[in-house]
């Protein structure tokens, strides 16, 4: 099973506007042509679960979870989606200065990331908030950043969940030495970087490529294939699908449906299970769509058409799972019901949380900067300190 690409919707209009010929078996040659050339731009990726919630079967990727297991994953991408809508109002109402909505790629991240053991240790992005949920994360504490008042809110090595890396790909270098270290050290752990399909263009993230595999690194390089960079479609970045670039640095690539939260588990548990048994790294391509905004200071209708995103809101990752547990009775009504309470006091728990966190003293940003202190930062501290005194009252309002 496929999932259609932009490309080949592009193709289909093109090509449905040539003009009729009175020849009708001319006709049809050009119809059937445009059906070849349309299947023949389709990705060809791992899929488990169709988007009408069909259960299929792949030769090298299966997967047998139990009814709690399925219910489990449904209550991750739903409450993980909660979240992020109650984190996108926030911001509108002035309460976050900026949000990265990962709106409809809740299953590439719940997939990937129920896949990790508690030892594996996780690269994100700034984008990865289901992932911080599979690895305990307080949902508020992702907030705190985007508020600005904190730095980051966790201590990642209570989760083996590294901080949010807003420069593009310099995480994929972090877990690259990172696996290095863990593999010097004999630990069986897996480490995973995850980054876009923009980031993809990034030196940084082809050394990590370079590096991981000469040194055969137990890494997952995890790409949301989202089809846009900001503004930019994945055309622009790329003339090969991405996950066909991990060839020429010498270890495996695979692409899976981002959509599909069962073959997104499967995928990454394969992966992350190579890299154990040093075997070295992995890249795996999610292609999935990004269904709102790049962050809410950007606006989608400048760049990209309602049609576009009409056909991936048929590929709902939440809705196939639904429909899939519905259909075969791995869950009731009285689940959903239950869910969406818990999803209700979810949305309320966050919005209490975020108005309430204090402002930061204004001289903490000058803390723990180095650990045994430096001329430099006592030097800008002592500047900043004197600006703050400048205003009425001692500092500013």
């Amino acid at each position: 099973m496929t999932v259609e690409s932009t490309a080949a919707r592009k193709t289909t209009r093109r090509s449905s506007g040539t003009k009729r010929t009175a020849s009708a078996s001319t006709s049809t040659t050009k119809k059937t042509s445009t059906r070849a050339e349309a299947v023949a731009t389709e990705p060809e990726l791992v899929q488990l679960l169709t988007p009408e919630g069909e259960r299929v079967q792949h030769p090298d990727y299966d997967i047998d979870l139990s009814a709690e297991e399925l219910r489990g994953l449904y209550r991750d991408m739903v409450l993980s989606r909660r979240f992020d809508a109650e984190a996108t109002a926030l911001q509108r109402q002035g309460e976050l200065g900026l949000w990265a909505s990962l709106l409809g790629q809740e299953a590439a991240q719940i997939g990937s990331g129920r896949a990790l053991r508690d030892d594996d240790y996780v690269f994100p992005t700034y984008r990865e908030h289901a992932v911080a949920w599979c690895r305990g994360v307080d949902p508020t504490n992702l907030l705190g950043m985007f508020r600005g008042v904190n730095n980051g809110g966790w201590d990642p090595s209570t989760n083996n969940f590294h901080l949010y890396t807003i420069v593009l790909g310099s995480q994929t270098l972090h877990a690259t030495g990172y696996a290095m270290g863990i593999a010097k050290d004999g630990a069986d752990s897996a480490v995973i970087a995850y980054f876009g399909d923009g980031a993809s263009s990034q030196g940084d993230v082809n050394e990590s490529f370079v590096f991981s595999a000469v040194y055969n690194a137990p890494v997952v390089f995890f790409c949301q294939n989202n089809q846009w960079a900001i503004s930019e479609p994945i055309e622009k970045q790329t003339r090969v699908p991405l996950y066909q670039r991990a060839a020429g640095f010498g270890f495996p690539g695979v692409r899976v449906d981002g959509n599909d939260v069962l073959a997104c588990l499967a995928v990454t548990r394969s992966a992350l299970e190579r890299a154990r048994r040093g075997e070295g790294p992995t890249l795996i391509e999610a292609y999935t769509y990004r269904m709102a905004a790049h962050t809410t200071s950007d606006d989608p209708t400048k760049y990209r058409r309602d049609e576009e995103r009409e056909a991936w809101e048929a590929k709902d990752p939440i809705q196939r799972l639904k429909t899939y547990m519905e259909n075969e009775g791995h869950a009731d009504a009285a689940f959903f019901e239950e869910l969406e309470t818990e999803s209700e006091a979810l949305g309320k728990h966050v919005r209490e949380v975020v108005r309430a966190m204090p402002v930061p003293e204004h001289m903490a940003i000058f803390d723990n900067v180095y650990a045994d202190g430096h001329a430099l930062v006592d030097e800008e501290r002592a500047q900043f300190a004197a600006y703050q005194a400048s205003f009425e009252g001692g500092e500013a309002e």
